[in-house]
């Protein structure tokens, strides 16, 4: 056997995502058993080792902490968008005044902007529709845009400015 073979990294390309799948597995059938564990376990090491080859390199997230605090602020904005969106649909004069804006990136790193249209995605209200490359920028639709700077200026103090301490 050559030493690729033996090799952790050969066996278990993406250890934390392996352990996200399985966890996820075992949070979607709602039921924690030794063979939901195991077949969670399996999904979690077989779906990274097929994959493997088509992911970029692997993201390199310099600090954990600053990531707990973007997941907890991502959860209460999706949260708190559901609301205001529920309200302003069941509303019987709706007043919605919807509208694209491009957004002008600062970070670079693709993974992270990746989970920055990611981001804006999940948050309910709001959709990132293109990234252009060239020009670095995010075209975003928002079901309700009243200020384009000010959206741009939350989106950059809430989501960019969190991911580029997370992955500098």
């Amino acid at each position: 056997m050559t030493p690729a073979f033996r090799s952790r990294q050969f066996w278990l390309p993406r250890p934390l995502f392996s352990l996200f799948l399985a966890l996820l597995w075992l949070l979607m059938v709602n039921e924690v058993s030794v063979a939901h564990a195991l077949l969670g376990l399996a999904l979690g090491v077989g779906i990274p080792f097929v994959t493997h080859g088509f992911w970029p390199e692997e993201a390199k997230i310099r600090r954990p902490l600053p990531l707990l605090r973007y997941l907890l602020v991502l959860l209460v904005d999706i949260l708190r968008s559901n609301l205001v969106v529920a309200l302003r649909i069941l509303r019987p004069a709706r007043h919605l005044q919807p509208g694209f804006f491009t957004y002008p990136l600062v970070l670079e790193d693709d993974f992270a902007i990746t989970i920055l249209a990611s981001t804006i995605s999940l948050t309910p209200g709001t959709v990132s529709i293109h990234y252009d490359a060239e020009a670095n920028t995010l075209l975003v639709h928002a079901l309700h845009l009243e200020d384009e700077a000010e959206a741009i200026a939350a989106i950059r103090e809430r989501y960019e400015q969190p991911l580029e301490e997370i992955f500098r």
